[in-house]
């Protein structure tokens, strides 16, 4: 199955490995995560409980499971939103956004092809980059 832009994106369709309709999405998803994941959305600054999580472990998709970030690289960017500076080795994808009347590099899980956030070059080292991520995007799962 291809997913589907909709929405203020350009329409782009590509297979990924997990897949599913909007009503299968829809009933999976919370509806703030079906916002998010499937329609684009950005939740608000500051909402996400993730942005204060600070132990060990794997944030992983929402949507389908996808280790996409290990809370080692996690860091407090300021913005209200969970922050990474890399992601684990193929777990994301990413895509040009030319919404909102910009260009920015949008992040999604490279299992779902659900939106997670964007990337941005002003992180920390040693990678220079900023993964801004919804954290109702995501899930997390602690280190035991």
């Amino acid at each position: 199955m291809k997913r589907l832009f909709s929405g203020s994106h350009a329409e782009a369709s590509e297979a990924y490995p997990v897949s599913h309709t909007d009503a299968a999405w829809q009933a999976k998803l919370t509806p703030a995560q079906f916002h998010v994941l499937r329609r684009h959305g950005t939740e608000r600054a500051g909402t996400s409980p993730l942005n204060a999580e600070k132990r060990s472990g794997i944030f992983i998709c929402a949507g389908c499971g996808q280790p996409v970030f290990d809370a080692a690289t996690k860091f407090e960017s300021g913005t209200g939103w969970p922050s990474f500076y890399a992601p684990l080795e193929g777990g994301i994808g990413t895509t040009e956004d030319r919404s909102l009347f910009m260009t920015r590099t949008e992040v999604h899980c490279s299992q779902c092809g659900g939106h997670l956030g964007h990337v941005f070059p002003d992180g920390p080292r040693p990678t220079g980059l900023r993964y801004c991520m919804n954290g109702v995007a995501l899930a997390f799962t602690p280190k035991t």
